[in-house]
């Protein structure tokens, strides 16, 4: 077989020397392929586990076995005999496209790769040849992986031929040799696995069709109230064309032009529908690029035999992917080789227990000696989480192809509302069902007073009809004015707005909600390491056995070197010594070398990888992965947050066994019974450790914790077999030992001290959050020395602060620990079991809890709290899902940025809503009083004019007063309580104050300006026209002006703060202002607008520009003055109110009753109609049924004060 690779011929990867990958079974081999000599090794987590899995079958001397009497065997299922291939892989109906591939190059379709997981079937498995089947097949290699450089396939290779027997005699053949380079720079990237994403496709799944521009502004056009006004400006436009064209003037009379104003209206919907449909549209392609990068994620795979990064979106079948502990997995596949590898497959099959995962060879060897049993299950689900163990495993489907996506594509729907949004969808239903109310009386009063003339009305029917239509269109018009439908969307837009800004400062957004609540946070759980600190380890200090201390520079007494430099203490090891600290940290280890930015380097856990920085600086450890490749691993224990350790047993060459432990030095202390006394001796034995030398030791560790370092040590025990005898075995596995049972007695063998320096901006970060109210806390599995030391040089801890251990913490009451969480500031040696009481306690006292987490077990507490910060670096892939935020860089002065963006939101809400109520108050009792009062029944504000208003305030205002950017002095206030209403009273002070001036300077220039100017408007009626446009302007001007006031929300007076930095509010501003004055000069019959003179246009102005002077006023009158206001007239209003409202509610209760038998009975007729349709409707009825007012009397939600003072 053939593989094109897309580069020109390399130069060999640099290696000190080649091997040959043989097969590790006696019936089969692989076909030699010469590479570097790191993919031959076998890792824990790194380059491969395939000779790994072989140790399991391997000729040691153990007791491990595996009792297969008492194992029902599916012999005759998967024997061959009774299910064929052809049945096993027999196509479904809906499935037989998958099937069916043109131009194949690969031996399997993808309809046959996924009768693997539908559901799992080792049939199908052996009908596709198990793992080394799928691996010719597919033209991958289980160690090596795929070619970095692969592009197209020219040969082909058949389905028999890939499940023959013959397949185990070679794996893969290539036509370049096997070391091969990376893609270079300038080369086509887009160009490799041509053929493989043409049959198998890449790992995305179809995005979520979205709404194309038409169907934006169909939807923006179907509002129930829009297509009213459409409606009546229509007919409107009728008769004015009937007047116009079909009836001739009276003499000395124009020709009628009322037809302009119902075209005017028509060009205002259009106007505010394509302005709206764009905001949509807008808005929807910056969450699609938020939803696209919140998926996006970086996985480890094998390519050309070296351990690389790639996006999960570029996996392919074929691909060879490691797996550890917090991994989501991400495509379905086989496992290679693993060790007590554990997934979590509930989201996937429903399944709760977590299901433990055997090697495809150990499957395929049981399946050929008819001893497979149910139990044995090798299938990788994608969508399931790894929740121990490691492992790698070759995929077979990606993408829609792959169970979980199959599940993803049928179940895509629409984004949820956020509470915020919920809550003002409600208070903009309740102010649009008050405006409604005020539309219906004014029409009513207006109806009547038509009904009333008509007697003495000369004019035509059409004109009549004309009259009645301005009656109906006025009332509509108000509707549209009092439905705040711009609040939701102000949420949007300042979600949207913030949450792109974001991304840009490392905080990627998972749940919207998060935004909200994160401005109101009144708590921080903050891990140590990475967040607070840099997460750059380095060893600086540390103990060999209990005797030999060394450090970075050595330290002289009296002429001696007390503590020795590190070149000197590890020259002094002797080779067995040597050796034994190597195993320890290389072997005993998940960290891997791979390439990054680059360059080799170490991959994994700092600390790790700290470690290994060591052993190959001191120890003459060469390649990690030959280092391993010679150590035959016989159980694994995997790093354990509640037991702070990990650990590994290997075989020696003696037949002997070695348990190695690494972990929190306290806690491997108290393990210890023995020490090594004398490393530069070959003998390793180890003497009993005295209680003095622990006491010397303790206090060593004790010391390296006071200089803020993280303190791990190193222990080892020597056994005659494994398991050893008396020990407990694994539930699942009787050949593996219980570590509680085996951790004992341990030699203690020396300690490190790790750096993690604290990251600079930390300290000022910290005190911003203290200074905005915010309370810090630590919690850490670091020793309390060490989390104390590094908590007071970042100022979370205080003299008077409390810093408490896990487990002592965890037996407290819940009223003692609600008595000392208010100064609890560090939580040491904290599990995450810890970590989620400390969040549920918090909670229950009232807080807004934010916690960072980065581990599998810190997925509780991360989803407990009010907002869950996962690394985006350190943390595992659970930890990522189950939180709100990933921090990109895991750096804690980025949660102080989520902190400002989250007030940032809530603020621009609070803003827009203190504009809009304002606006909407003053337009619709300007519109009903002039409407009422005028003598021809229209108001002062025409239809266009009141949809000219409605555009500034649900779109132009929210694009202006969302998009303001926070400043740090956005934290100099704090936080808001949960139960905080969404209109404050110094909200409802600077509302109410500037609707009552801008009342008062409307209807004094309605009522009075006639007067005042000294305008002899019966005389004239061109200066009443202008009187009116001097109303419409002047109204239009204040809140131009009054939307300056509502930048600040405090009682501060500088308004103009920052706003040279909102490009957005600046542009936004010259557009209503523009469009204004434009309307003004040619809006004319279309506006109903007259052209003013220079000289009221200053009156215009002059009237308008004082509301930013009698802001300021407002402003000076305390909260607390108002609040007793704001009471006072509450109390009155409720001692009228409800006893009017149960009064009318009892009147019209039988007419209540009698209109609901009415209802039901026609529903029931109609249900004799159409049976199906007739059930539709009632629930259709009863869910769209509009409240009557005494109905709506009884939900108005009660406001409640409070004060910003």
């Amino acid at each position: 077989m053939t593989i094109h690779i897309s580069a020109p011929p390399l130069e060999e990867l640099p290696c000190e020397t080649s091997s040959d990958i043989a097969d590790h079974t006696s019936s089969s081999t692989f076909l030699s392929l010469r590479v570097p000599p790191s993919p031959t090794a076998a890792s824990l987590d790194g380059e491969t586990l395939r000779s790994r899995a072989s140790s399991f079958v391997s000729n040691a001397d153990t007791t491990r076995s595996r009792a297969s009497s008492n194992v029902s065997t599916i012999q005759s299922r998967y024997g061959g005999e009774e299910t064929t291939a052809e049945e096993a892989l027999r196509p479904d109906k809906i499935d037989e496209k998958d099937f069916e591939v043109e131009d194949n190059p690969f031996a399997f379709s993808p309809g046959q790769l996924n009768k693997l997981l539908n559901p799992k079937s080792l049939a199908a498995y052996k009908a596709l040849g198990g793992i080394r089947g799928l691996e010719k097949g597919l033209r991958s290699d289980i160690v090596t992986g795929l070619s970095a450089n692969e592009t197209t396939v020219d040969d082909k290779i058949t389905f028999e031929e890939a499940t023959l027997a013959e397949k185990r005699e070679m794996s893969i053949t290539r036509k370049d040799d096997a070391r091969e380079a990376y893609p270079t720079l300038g080369q086509d990237t887009a160009a490799l696995y041509g053929d493989r994403k043409r049959v198998y496709k890449d790992n995305r799944l179809p995005a979520k069709k979205s709404l194309s521009i038409w169907k934006l502004f169909w939807n923006a056009f179907n509002d129930r109230i829009l297509l009213l006004l459409t409606a009546a400006a229509v007919i409107s436009l009728a008769l004015g064309v009937y007047e116009a064209v079909g009836q001739t003037p009276a003499p000395g009379q124009p020709q009628s032009i009322d037809w302009v104003e119902g075209l005017a209206i028509l060009v205002a919907v259009i106007l505010v529908v394509l302005v709206t449909g764009l905001n949509d549209y807008q808005r929807e392609k910056q969450f699609v690029i938020l939803n696209a990068k919140k998926e996006d994620r970086e996985i480890k795979v094998i390519r050309s035999g070296r351990t690389t990064e790639v996006s999960v979106f570029d996996i392919m079948v074929g691909d060879v992917i490691h797996l550890e502990a917090g991994d989501l997995i991400p495509a379905d596949g086989v496992l290679i080789a693993g060790h007590s590898l554990g997934c979590d497959e509930s989201s996937a099959t429903g399944e709760s227990d977590a299901m433990k995962k055997t090697t495809g060879e150990e499957v395929w060897r049981n399946l050929e000696h008819g001893t497979a049993s149910s139990k044995l299950d090798p299938f990788i689900i994608s969508g399931s989480k790894v929740l121990e163990g490691v492992g790698t495993y070759l995929v077979t489907s990606v993408g829609v192809n792959s169970s979980y996506g199959k599940i993803m594509v049928s179940l895509q729907t629409e984004t949820e509302d956020t509470p915020l949004q919920i809550k003002l969808a409600k208070m903009a239903n309740w102010i649009g069902y008050l405006g409604s109310a005020a539309a219906g009386l004014l029409f009513v009063i207006l109806l009547i007073r038509f009904l009333l003339g008509l007697s003495g009305n000369t004019a035509s029917s059409a004109m009549k009809g004309s009259q009645f239509l301005n009656i109906l269109i006025v009332a509509i018009t108000i509707i549209v004015v009092a439905v705040p439908e711009g609040l939701p969307v102000a949420v949007t837009l300042a979600l949207s707005f913030a949450t792109k800004r974001m991304l840009k400062e490392n905080n990627l957004v998972r749940k919207l909600s998060a935004c909200e609540t994160m401005g109101n946070a009144t708590t921080i759980c903050s891990d140590k390491t990475g967040t607070l600190t840099q997460n750059k380890m380095t060893v600086i200090a540390g103990t060999l056995g209990t005797q030999t201390e060394f450090a970075r520079e050595a330290v002289l007494l009296d002429g001696e070197e007390k503590v020795l430099s590190f070149p000197k203490a590890f020259s002094l090891l002797s080779s067995s010594a040597n050796d034994l600290l190597m195993q320890s940290i290389a072997i005993n280890s998940t960290a891997f070398e791979g390439l990054e930015d680059g360059k080799n380097t170490f991959i994994g856990s700092k600390t790790e990888t700290a470690l290994l920085s060591v052993a190959k600086e001191h120890l003459g450890m060469g390649s990690v992965a030959e280092e391993r490749a010679v150590s035959e691993v016989v159980q694994l224990y995997p790093f354990d947050s509640d037991r702070k350790c990990m650990g590994v047993v290997i075989r020696l060459s003696s037949g002997s066994y070695r348990l190695l432990v690494k972990g929190a030095a306290e806690i491997m202390l108290a393990n210890a019974t023995k020490q090594l006394v004398n490393s530069t001796e070959e003998s390793l034995e180890g003497t009993s450790m005295s209680t003095s030398t622990r006491n010397q030791v303790s206090m060593k560790i004790t010391n390296y914790a006071r200089q803020s370092l993280r303190t791990i040590a190193l222990l080892y025990r020597d056994f005659q077999q494994w398991p050893p005898v008396g020990v407990r075995a694994l539930k699942d596995d009787k050949g593996m030992a219980e570590f509680e049972d085996v951790c004992q007695d341990m030699t203690f063998l020396g300690v490190f001290g790790i750096q993690d320096p604290l990251r600079e901006e930390v300290p000022y970060a910290v005190k911003k959050c203290q200074d905005a109210g915010i309370v810090v806390r630590m919690v850490t599995g670091d020793n309390i020395t060490t989390a104390t030391a590094i908590a007071t040089q970042c100022g979370i801890k205080t003299p008077e602060g409390i810093a408490l251990e896990g487990p002592k913490f965890r037996q407290l009451s819940d009223t003692e620990m609600d008595e000392i969480l208010p100064n609890l500031q560090v939580l040491a040696r904290s599990s995450p079991l810890d970590k989620q009481i400390l969040v549920s306690r918090l909670k229950h006292l009232g807080e807004t809890v934010a916690v960072t987490g980065d581990g599998t077990n810190d997925a509780p507490a991360l989803k407990a709290a009010d907002i869950g910060f996962s690394m985006g670096i350190a943390g595992t892939e659970v930890a990522k899902e189950a939180s709100s935020i990933i921090l990109m860089d895991d750096n804690f002065s980025s949660i102080v940025k989520a902190i400002m963006w989250g007030r940032s939101v809530n603020d621009a809400v609070a803003k827009f809503l203190q504009f809009q109520i304002t606006v909407n108050i003053t337009a619709v009792i300007l519109a009903f009083v002039s409407a009422v009062a005028s003598p021809s029944s229209h108001s002062v504000l025409s239809a266009v004019q009141l949809l000219w208003v409605n555009l500034i305030m649900d779109t132009f205002a929210a694009l202006a007063l969302a998009t303001d950017a926070p400043t740090e002095k956005i934290l100099d206030r704090k936080p808001s309580p949960k139960s905080a209403p969404l209109i404050t009273t110094n909200m409802w002070k600077m509302i109410l104050g500037q609707a009552i001036y801008q009342l008062v300077v409307t209807f004094t220039l309605y009522f009075a300006g006639a007067s005042i100017l000294h305008y002899d408007v019966v005389a004239n009626p061109l200066l009443q026209a202008q009187l009116d446009t001097m109303v419409f302007n002047t109204f239009v001007w204040m809140q131009i002006f009054n939307e300056l006031n509502n930048r600040r929300l405090d009682n501060k007076f500088n308004i103009f703060e920052g706003v040279l930095r909102n490009n957005f509010f600046l542009a936004i501003n010259t557009i209503m202002v523009a469009g204004q004055i434009l309307i003004v000069f040619v809006g004319g019959t279309a506006f109903q607008i007259t052209r003013i003179n220079s000289a009221q246009w200053a009156i215009c102005l002059l009237c308008a520009v004082p509301c930013l002077a009698w802001a300021v006023l407002l402003r000076c009158v305390p909260d607390r003055w108002a609040e007793r206001v704001f009471k006072a007239v509450g109390s009155v209003y409720s001692a009228v109110y409800r006893p009017l409202a149960t009064g009318v509610a009892i009147v019209c209760r039988p007419a209540r009753g009698a209109f609901e038998c009415v209802k039901r009975l026609f529903m029931r007729l109609l249900g004799k109609q159409s049976q199906q349709g007739g059930a539709a409707f009632d629930e259709e009825a009863a869910a769209g049924a509009v409240p009557s007012p005494v109905e709506l009397a009884r939900v108005i939600p009660p406001i409640t004060i409070t004060t910003m003072d």
